[in-house]
């Protein structure tokens, strides 16, 4: 009896080597878009597919918490672009004096230039008081929702469609503005659009924000801040 095959297995090898690539490109290439979105719409079906791609995400639990809100309408997206003009006036104000002048030439226009925006939001509540997995980190669901907009974002780096992620906002205006209930919480606000270039580095990075750490200074072995010799990719 336990010889048998398990129907609900399919065997797994790696990937093909053009087909590995082809991840590890989009997770390297992946970028933060800012301004850079084209105007024309994306097709339904393309939607889909990104969607469909967040919506296989894991979570903990299988409870799926994630929704997403499809935000087309420009007078919608006008009145989220105030609620983030408002907040990022606040968040320039938090910085150094020498750092606001960088801070202010990060042209932040996604919300009203990209053809299409999607509030991911997250449902503490969608499988039960206890969850399998949650029961001692209730960050966990909120955790699974950053999965999926992962899992959407690199899809769309494949399709060549451009993501910005927009943090910089009071979620209580945004809920308000969205008719979002109380007990809904926003993990990301996401805009969309077709583009034709992207930074080869992170725009941050290019234009001085802030540097990509070396790998050696972020991973730690057995124990933390113990070091550990890492094999070297080849070229």
């Amino acid at each position: 009896m336990h010889d048998r095959p398990n129907e609900f297995l399919v065997r797994t090898a790696p990937f093909a080597e053009p087909d590995r690539d082809a991840v590890y490109r989009a997770i390297h290439t992946r970028r933060d878009v800012r301004d850079q979105f084209l105007a024309d719409p994306l097709p339904d079906d393309l939607v889909r597919r990104l969607l469909q791609a967040a919506h296989a995400a894991p979570s903990v639990g299988f409870m799926q918490p994630w929704s997403f809100l499809l935000i087309r309408n420009a007078q919608t997206r006008e009145a989220v672009w105030r609620a983030f003009t408002r907040a990022n006036e606040e968040a320039e104000a938090m910085f150094p004096e020498e750092r606001r002048s960088a801070y202010r030439s990060l042209k932040l226009e996604g919300i009203r230039k990209a053809p299409l925006n999607i509030c991911v939001t997250c449902d503490p509540d969608r499988a039960g008081p206890v969850v399998l997995g949650r029961t001692h980190d209730s960050r966990m669901d909120a955790f699974s929702t950053v999965c999926a907009i992962q899992n959407l974002w690199l899809a769309a780096r494949a399709e060549g469609v451009g993501v910005g992620w927009v943090s910089i906002f009071r979620e209580a205006e945004v809920r308000g503005l969205l008719g979002i209930p109380e007990r809904i919480h926003i993990i990301g606000y996401l805009c969309l659009g077709f583009v034709e270039e992207l930074y080869a580095t992170p725009e941050l990075e290019v234009k001085g924000w802030r540097k990509r750490l070396p790998l050696e200074e972020v991973v730690w072995g057995e124990m933390w801040g113990q070091s550990v010799a890492l094999a070297k990719t080849g070229d």
